[in-house]
């Protein structure tokens, strides 16, 4: 864009901001005047659609804080009584200001030619030798978010969310997604302000803790209580997975507390393999006892090995 026109145009009344807005608030309000003025907002409607031309260009010189810092620069200097013509002589024009910088031969080299001044107003060189040239800016991008139970998780899902315009979207959420995971589907954002690429919408899922079963990666966790008589003698129990469904586990006798056992297969499925079920069985010792019952332990306890569990604990604190 050329200094002569940055003079013409006043980009904070364009916005109906103040000139010293801050970042937040240029965007805040370059989105809401992007979405009442947008073309597809009002089709057919010349006047809408210039405007919305005039807020993409004001919002891109002012939303980069180099272009933004040129645009104050000149301002201040036009401002302070320096006029800016497009051509003809006479005091106070384009050529008394800047006329010390040319002569026959063009312009003069140095901090105080073209190039001192002017480095900055232009991008230097830019595409194909064009002076002027910025690559066009990507739109901005839109967030969603969007909460899965465990189970939906891990078999994957189709979601309905809204782009910037207003208009709902499908996107597949895959198999096995995690906590915090983002699906991008581009394009569907803000579009640019200046002719560049469309932002995208991102969406964050959220999964939270399940009541019963623990993530470990692809391997599904579950704690599994069973009766002092199942960890002693051994037993075939009902163990819950994740699909509803129950599948059998042997528990060999001597099972200790807190130990584990994998079925394998029945964890989570993703794009980076299938898991396992892991099973930590918990020996749940009765709260309650008869005296009879207690009297049968007792007698049973006597014809067992006199051993302490706790020996070996002990001998290594010791050391």
């Amino acid at each position: 864009m050329a200094s002569q026109d940055w003079l013409e145009k006043d980009f904070y009344k364009i916005l109906g901001v103040s000139t010293d807005a801050s970042d937040a608030e240029l965007k805040k309000v370059y989105r809401k005047l992007a979405r009442e003025n947008h073309p597809d907002s009002n089709p057919g409607d010349e006047k809408a659609e210039q405007r919305f031309k005039e807020v993409s260009e004001a919002y891109s010189v002012l939303s980069d804080p180099e272009q933004r810092a040129e645009y104050d620069q000149i301002r201040a200097m036009s401002q302070g009584g320096a006029r800016f013509t497009a051509g003809g002589g006479g005091a106070g024009g384009f050529e008394d200001i800047f006329g010390g910088m040319f002569g026959q031969g063009g312009p003069r080299p140095g901090p105080q030619g073209f190039g001192g001044l002017f480095d900055g107003l232009f991008d230097g060189g830019g595409m194909g030798g064009y002076p002027g040239y910025r690559e066009p800016t990507k739109g901005q991008d839109v967030n969603s978010r969007i909460t899965l139970d465990l189970a939906t998780a891990a078999e994957g899902t189709t979601v309905s969310v809204e782009t910037a315009q207003g208009k709902k979207v499908t996107a597949k959420i895959p198999a096995g997604v995690t906590d915090g995971q983002k699906v991008r589907l581009r394009g569907k954002g803000y579009p640019s302000p200046d002719g560049g690429k469309p932002g995208d919408v991102i969406i964050t899922v959220g999964v939270p803790k399940h009541a019963v079963f623990g993530r470990d990666g692809n391997n599904l966790r579950v704690e599994v209580p069973v009766t002092f008589q199942e960890a002693t003698l051994g037993a075939t129990i009902e163990v819950p997975a994740l699909t509803g469904d129950v599948v059998k586990l042997k528990v060999p006798a001597g099972t200790q507390s807190g130990q584990v056992m994998r079925v394998r297969g029945r964890g989570i499925t993703s794009a980076k393999g299938v898991g396992d079920l892991l099973v930590e069985l918990q020996v749940a010792v009765p709260g309650h006892l008869s005296k009879t019952s207690k009297g049968h332990l007792e007698k049973l306890f006597e014809s067992l090995p006199k051993e302490n569990p706790r020996d070996e604990l002990l001998a290594k604190a010791k050391k």
